[in-house]
């Protein structure tokens, strides 16, 4: 699973994840289909989107317009937390295919994990039950791989002794945010990580250090966090409603961050820290 500057990661069950990803989380269900051809368009072929997004839909339409294969995309969505447990998990994936057209997804996700807040009794054996649903939808072929969002090391431990593990987990990362212990677990467990917002929602954009790093290599910071993110092994999800932003943040191949500039933005670690605590956030 080590970066080697493809322009995909291979996760455990061998099927590869194009890189970087299309997010479009608070891309409007009208907006999003243009979008996402514009994304199509400029080379990506991995999208991401979410029952939570409310735009399956668009990016739905968007893939029956855009003229590719079903074969050549790698299509992701996720199961919100009103739909936790066994039953509803699965029938999240039935209405997130429906919505978006499609027979199979490549990447099904649980968005958020339970966690002791809101069920400090049973949080982990809602999570398993879960799980299971995904087990099962991966094996009846609706999912080509699964995996979970906002997973840390205390939420992933239960799952570990299940049938099948998490095959990728996808958490806030950026300069200032990278999760190490979640991250070295993951690396130890062979879970890929993907990385949610990138940029720090924007938050690092104006980080000094960075705007130098950008500038000797003739480049932006947002290109110098897509570069940090795979460079750290991670697949980062970019996102954009910009033509321009949509084909800049593709662009991270032809320079490379050296080792010093790569432990340099390490230390901004705790600087700009995770918008949420997945230990700790209730959505109720």
């Amino acid at each position: 699973m080590e970066y080697s500057n493809e322009k995909y990661f291979t996760i455990s069950n061998q099927t590869h994840i194009p890189a970087p990803g299309f997010g479009t989380y608070l891309i409007d269900n009208e907006t999003v289909c243009p979008v996402v051809k514009e994304a199509l368009d400029a080379g990506y072929r991995h999208i991401d989107t979410a029952a939570f997004y409310k735009n399956e839909e668009g990016v739905g339409k968007a893939i029956a317009e855009s003229g590719l294969d079903r074969k050549d995309l790698f299509v992701v969505s996720k199961v919100w937390n009103d739909h936790r447990g066994y039953d509803l998990v699965k029938q999240s994936c039935q209405e997130s295919l429906e919505r978006l057209g499609l027979d199979y997804l490549d990447l099904f996700l649980i968005h958020w994990p339970a966690n002791p807040v809101e069920y400090p009794d049973t949080w982990s054996q809602i999570n398993q039950d879960s799980w299971k649903a995904m087990i099962d939808l991966y094996k009846e072929g609706k999912v080509k791989a699964i995996g979970v969002c906002n997973f840390l090391p205390e939420q992933l431990d239960p799952l570990m002794k299940m049938e099948i593990v998490p095959m990728v987990n996808q958490i806030e990362f950026h300069p200032g945010c990278t999760w190490p212990e979640t991250l070295d677990y993951c690396k130890k467990h062979g879970i890929l990580v993907e990385a949610w917002s990138p940029l720090g929602r924007g938050r690092v954009l104006e980080e000094p250090l960075l705007r130098i790093i950008a500038k000797d290599h003739g480049k932006d910071v947002a290109q110098v966090c897509v570069r940090y993110a795979l460079q750290k092994n991670t697949l980062p999800l970019v996102k954009s409603v910009h033509p321009e932003r949509i084909q800049s943040n593709l662009d991270v191949f032809d320079f490379e961050l050296t080792p010093n500039e790569m432990e340099a933005i390490d230390e901004l670690e705790g600087r700009y820290p995770a918008s949420r605590d997945p230990l700790t956030t209730a959505f109720k």
